[in-house]
Protein backbone atom coordinates (compact mmCIF):
# COMPACT_ATOMS: atom_id res chain seq x y z
CA UNK A 1 0.00 0.00 0.00
CA UNK A 2 2.74 2.67 0.19
CA UNK A 3 3.46 1.75 -3.05
CA UNK A 4 0.15 3.40 -3.82
CA UNK A 5 0.76 5.77 -1.57
CA UNK A 6 3.75 7.00 -2.99
CA UNK A 7 2.56 7.31 -6.38
CA UNK A 8 -0.39 9.29 -5.40
CA UNK A 9 1.43 11.70 -3.54
CA UNK A 10 4.07 12.29 -6.25
CA UNK A 11 1.18 12.44 -9.07
CA UNK A 12 -0.52 15.61 -6.30
CA UNK A 13 3.15 16.75 -5.99
CA UNK A 14 3.62 16.95 -9.79
CA UNK A 15 -0.29 18.23 -11.13
CA UNK A 16 -1.12 20.71 -8.18
CA UNK A 17 2.72 21.48 -7.48
CA UNK A 18 2.67 24.84 -5.30
CA UNK A 19 -0.27 26.60 -6.65
CA UNK A 20 -3.75 25.15 -6.44
CA UNK A 21 -4.87 27.89 -8.48
CA UNK A 22 -2.95 27.55 -11.45
CA UNK A 23 -3.98 23.94 -11.81
CA UNK A 24 -7.82 24.61 -11.07
CA UNK A 25 -7.27 27.36 -13.45
CA UNK A 26 -5.69 25.07 -16.38
CA UNK A 27 -8.25 22.86 -15.84
CA UNK A 28 -11.15 25.14 -16.14
CA UNK A 29 -9.59 26.92 -19.41
CA UNK A 30 -9.85 22.83 -20.83
CA UNK A 31 -12.96 22.52 -19.81
CA UNK A 32 -14.14 25.82 -21.37
CA UNK A 33 -12.34 24.92 -24.54
CA UNK A 34 -13.94 21.68 -24.46
CA UNK A 35 -17.53 23.07 -24.51
CA UNK A 36 -16.24 25.70 -27.12
CA UNK A 37 -15.59 22.70 -29.24
CA UNK A 38 -19.00 20.57 -28.54
CA UNK A 39 -20.68 23.77 -29.66
CA UNK A 40 -19.43 23.47 -32.64
CA UNK A 41 -16.47 27.18 -32.41
CA UNK A 42 -13.81 26.56 -34.93
CA UNK A 43 -10.83 24.52 -33.57
CA UNK A 44 -8.38 27.70 -34.01
CA UNK A 45 -10.75 29.89 -32.00
CA UNK A 46 -10.68 27.57 -29.64
CA UNK A 47 -7.12 27.11 -29.11
CA UNK A 48 -6.69 30.70 -29.19
CA UNK A 49 -9.46 31.26 -26.09
CA UNK A 50 -7.89 28.52 -24.32
CA UNK A 51 -4.42 30.01 -24.36
CA UNK A 52 -6.02 33.31 -23.33
CA UNK A 53 -7.59 32.16 -20.50
CA UNK A 54 -4.35 30.05 -19.05
CA UNK A 55 -2.04 33.12 -19.72
CA UNK A 56 -4.75 35.39 -18.05
CA UNK A 57 -5.28 32.75 -14.52
CA UNK A 58 -0.87 32.34 -14.79
CA UNK A 59 -0.79 36.66 -14.30
CA UNK A 60 -3.81 36.63 -11.91
CA UNK A 61 -2.10 33.46 -9.75
CA UNK A 62 0.99 35.91 -10.20
CA UNK A 63 0.02 38.92 -9.25
CA UNK A 64 -2.04 37.77 -6.32
CA UNK A 65 0.85 35.90 -5.14
CA UNK A 66 3.55 38.88 -5.45
CA UNK A 67 1.21 41.26 -3.55
CA UNK A 68 1.44 39.03 -0.59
Amino acid sequence: MSIVRAIGRFAYDFVIGDDWKIAAAVVSALLVGALLLVAGVPAVAVVLVTAGLVAAAFTAAMVIDVRR
